[in-house]
C-alpha cells in the first residue's frame, strides 16, 4: 500500500526557494515512479515533474525546466521538488503521486496514487 504525505509547503517572495518533500509509509516507494503536480487557485491540476523508480529518467513541464529538480531517496521512502527562484504563478496546492509507470504521470498527467496536497504561495 502506498500512502504519500507531503511537506515543505509555505509561503515566500518571489525569487525564493522552497524543498518539498514526499514520504511514503508503506514498503514499496521504491517500485514506483513519482511525481509532483499542481493546481493553482481557480485552476485545473497540471503535471509539474516526475521520476523514475530509479531515478534514471527525470521529466518536467515547460513552466517549471530549469527552476525546479525533481529527485528521490529510495532507502528514505522520500521524493523531492527543489523549487528554485519562484515566481508568484507558482502559487499552487502541489500534490505528489506515485504510479508504477512513470510515464502515465510525464504523459498522461495521471497516476495511481496521490497525496493529500501541500500549500505553496509565493508573493511578488
Amino acid at each position: 500500500q502506498v500512502q504519500l504525505v507531503e511537506s515543505g509547503g509555505g509561503l515566500v517572495q518571489a525569487g525564493y526557494s522552497l524543498r518539498l518533500s514526499c514520504t511514503d509509509s508503506g514498503t514499496t516507494f521504491s517500485k514506483y515512479g513519482m511525481g509532483w503536480f499542481r493546481q493553482p487557485p481557480g485552476k485545473e491540476r497540471e503535471f509539474v515533474a516526475a521520476i523514475s523508480w530509479n531515478a534514471d529518467n527525470t521529466y518536467y513541464a515547460d513552466s517549471v525546466k530549469g527552476r525546479f529538480t525533481i529527485s528521490r531517496d529510495n532507502a528514505k521512502n522520500t521524493a523531492y521538488l527543489q523549487m528554485n527562484s519562484l515566481k508568484p504563478e507558482d502559487t499552487a496546492v502541489y500534490y505528489c503521486a506515485a504510479d508504477g509507470v512513470v510515464m502515465t504521470m510525464a504523459l498522461y498527467h495521471s497516476a495511481e496514487y496521490w497525496g493529500q496536497g501541500t500549500q505553496v504561495a509565493v508573493s511578488s
